[in-house]
C-alpha cells in the first residue's frame, strides 16, 4: 500500500523482494544467527543496493520524452494493456506533458465507456462531465461564467419542527405550497443575481427551479456526482459554495466554450479552455466492463509512474538488470564485512537475485543458465544486460529500450527491507486457543 501511494507501480516487486528477504532470513535463523544481526546485514545491504542503483541511473535530459514512451511501455507490458501497449503508452504520456511538470492527477480524468475496441481509446483535451443541461436551457455556452454549488434545489419545504400543521381546507394548502415556491425562487433569483450563465449544482435541482434557470436562459446541470464537482472546481478555477448573499466574496469558474459530445452511444458535456489548462480526460473503450476497470488500473499505474519520473527524471535498466547490478555489488561488498553480518549481507545479495530468476522461471526460461550468464557480465561491469524473455537470451536493455524510473525502484527496495525488518523484529506470535466445536449428537 506505501509503495502504491508513493509512487503507484512496483507492488509485486515490492511483494515478492520481501518474501525472498524473509525466506533468506528464515535460512540464517535455522543457522542461529539472532534477528538482530540479521537486520543490521540487511541494512548494510540496502545502503550498498541503492549506492549502486543511484551510480548505475542515467539522468533523462535531452530524451525525456523518449524515455517516458520506454518507461511506460516496461509499466504497461505486464498488464492487460500490453497488447496495445504503444497506443496506451503515448496516451499516458501526452497526459502527463500536458501536466507541465505539476504531477497534479487530478486534473487528468478518466472516463470509460463500453464498446467499440481498445484501440479506439483517446485523449480528449476537453474536460469531460457525463452529465446534460436542464431541459429547454442553453445546449452550448460561449465563455462561461460558472457557479459551482452544493445546496439543495428541490421544493424548499417551510419546516415547522416536531409539529404537524392542520388545514381546514385545499385554499390554506396552495398558500403553503405557494410560500414554498416564493422561497424556492427567492433562492434561485439570488443565484441568478450572481450574473453567471452556468450553474452546476452537486444535489438535485426539480422542476420548477429548473424552469426559472431555463427562463434566465442558464445552463444549469444537476447532480454532478462529489468526485466529479470537486474536480471541476479545481479544473475550472472556482470554488464550491452552498450560500449566496455574498456575491462579491465567490470566486467563479471559467471556460471558453461549454458543448455537447456523443461518445458511443451517450451524451457529454465538454469543457474546452479551462482555467487549469493542462486538463483532459482520457476515454478509455472496451468490449466488456471488467477489461475496462482493468484498463484504468493499468493506466492509472502507468500515469503514477510517469509524474513520479516528470518529478524525477531518472532512469534505471530494466528487465532485471537492476536488480542484478544490485546484487553484484551487495555480494562484492559483503566480501569486505566482517563477523556474522557478512553473512546476513550476502544473503540480501541472494534475495536481490531471486527477482530475474522469477521472471526467467515465469517465462520459461532456464533461469540457472541465463542468470548465471547474466551474473558474469555485471561482475565483469557490464550492467546493460539483462533478459530478453522474447527471445529467451541475455541482452543489453537499452536496445531493448526496457527501462524503468528511478524512484520507483527506490521506494521498492526501501519498502521491500522495510516489511521485511518489520516481520523479523517479531519475537513471538501468540495464537488463541482454536474455537471449540459444539458436539455433533446425531445418529451415525
Amino acid at each position: 500500500m506505501t509503495q502504491d501511494s508513493e509512487v503507484g507501480d512496483g507492488t509485486t516487486s515490492v511483494t515478492v523482494l520481501a518474501a525472498e528477504l524473509l525466506r533468506e532470513a528464515e535460512k540464517l535463523i535455522d543457522m542461529h544467527l539472532h534477528p538482530q544481526t540479521i537486520i543490521s546485514g540487511y541494512r548494510t545491504g540496502l545502503e550498498i543496493a541503492k549506492k549502486a542503483l543511484r551510480e548505475a541511473s542515467n539522468e533523462s535530459i535531452d530524451t525525456f520524452k523518449d524515455d517516458l514512451l520506454r518507461i511506460a511501455r516496461t509499466t504497461l507490458s505486464s498488464k492487460i494493456l500490453s497488447q496495445h501497449k504503444e497506443h496506451f503508452a503515448k496516451l499516458a504520456v501526452d497526459a502527463v506533458l500536458r501536466l507541465k511538470g505539476s504531477g497534479d492527477l487530478d486534473a487528468v480524468q478518466i472516463i470509460k465507456k463500453l464498446g467499440s475496441s481498445m484501440e479506439d481509446s483517446y485523449l480528449d483535451e476537453g474536460f469531460l462531465l457525463e452529465k446534460k443541461p436542464g431541459m429547454y436551457q442553453p445546449q452550448r455556452v460561449e465563455n462561461a461564467k460558472i457557479l459551482i454549488a452544493n445546496t439543495p434545489m428541490d421544493t424548499d419545504k417551510v419546516k415547522v419542527f416536531a409539529s404537524k400543521v392542520r388545514v381546514d381546507s385545499v385554499a390554506k394548502i396552495a398558500e403553503i405550497e405557494a410560500a414554498e415556491k416564493k422561497k424556492m425562487k427567492d433562492k434561485v433569483n439570488k443565484i441568478i443575481n450572481h450574473d453567471i450563465n452556468v450553474f452546476i449544482n452537486r444535489q438535485l435541482i426539480y422542476n420548477y427551479p429548473e424552469q426559472l434557470f431555463a427562463d434566465a436562459k442558464i445552463m444549469a446541470i444537476e447532480h454532478a456526482d462529489f468526485e466529479g464537482i470537486e474536480r471541476l472546481a479545481l479544473v475550472l478555477g472556482g470554488e464550491i459554495v452552498s450560500t449566496f448573499d455574498t456575491p462579491e466574496d465567490v470566486k467563479f469558474g471559467k471556460c471558453d466554450l461549454i458543448e455537447k459530445v456523443i461518445i458511443g452511444e451517450d451524451e457529454l458535456l465538454r469543457f474546452s479552455g479551462v482555467q487549469k489548462g493542462e486538463a483532459c480526460s482520457i476515454v478509455l473503450r472496451g468490449a466488456t466492463q471488467q477489461i475496462l476497470d482493468e484498463a484504468e488500473r493499468s493506466l492509472h499505474d502507468a500515469l503514477c509512474v510517469l509524474t513520479t519520473h516528470a518529478r524525477d527524471a531518472r532512469t534505471v535498466p530494466g528487465a532485471g538488470a537492476s536488480e542484478a547490478l544490485m546484487a553484484a555489488a551487495v555480494l562484492m561488498e559483503a566480501q569486505k564485512v566482517a563477523g556474522k553480518e557478512s553473512i546476513a549481507v550476502e544473503a540480501f545479495g541472494r534475495a536481490l537475485l531471486q527477482l530475474p530468476t522469477i521472471i526467467c522461471d515465469n517465462a520459461g526460461l532456464d533461469s540457472a543458465e541465463l542468470i548465471s550468464h547474466i551474473r558474469a557480465e555485471h561482475a565483469k561491469g557490464n550492467h546493460k544486460m539483462g533478459i530478453d524473455i522474447e527471445n529467451g537470451k541475455m541482452a543489453d536493455v537499452y536496445e531493448l529500450e526496457i527501462l524503468e524510473s528511478f524512484m520507483v525502484k527506490y521506494c521498492m527496495l526501501n519498502s521491500a527491507a522495510e516489511a521485511a525488518e518489520l516481520i523479523l523484529r517479531v519475537d513471538d506470535i501468540i495464537k488463541c486457543a482454536p474455537r471449540q466445536r459444539a458436539p455433533d449428537n446425531r445418529p451415525c
